[in-house]
């Protein structure tokens, strides 16, 4: 069995940064495309950001500008760097990526969740 590990949520003043990060917990998958989801109390899990396995990316509307996906294929690792933070970006964010154990075909898997809290 695999599964998703985030890391680098945390408590973060207005105007700061963070890095979230995305790695299988076993390193003989291989991540495809991979995306950030977010979901804040009463509200429903909304796409933060989507990188394909070629690096192509696309963001929400609400981050662009501010947040930056990437990955690193040389450590199996997706990234979400998040500037500017705003207390609207409060929330529990989700990794969601493509898994592939070579030779079979990738399957969907979600992360756990971090938590990120933005104070004003």
């Amino acid at each position: 069995q695999v599964q998703l590990v985030e890391s680098g949520g945390g408590l973060v003043q207005a105007g700061g940064s963070l890095r979230l990060s995305c790695t299988p917990s076993r390193s003989s998958f291989s991540i495809g495309g991979m995306s950030w989801y977010r979901q804040a109390p009463g509200n429903q899990r909304e796409l933060v950001a989507k990188i394909t396995s070629g690096g192509s990316t696309n963001y929400a509307d609400s981050v662009k500008g501010r947040f930056t996906i990437s990955r690193d294929n040389a450590k199996n690792t997706g990234y979400l760097q998040m500037n500017s933070l705003t207390p609207e970006d409060t929330a529990v964010y989700y990794c969601n990526a493509d898994l592939r154990l070579s030779p079979g075909w990738p399957r969907n898997y979600w992360g756990q969740g971090t938590q990120v809290t933005v104070s004003s």
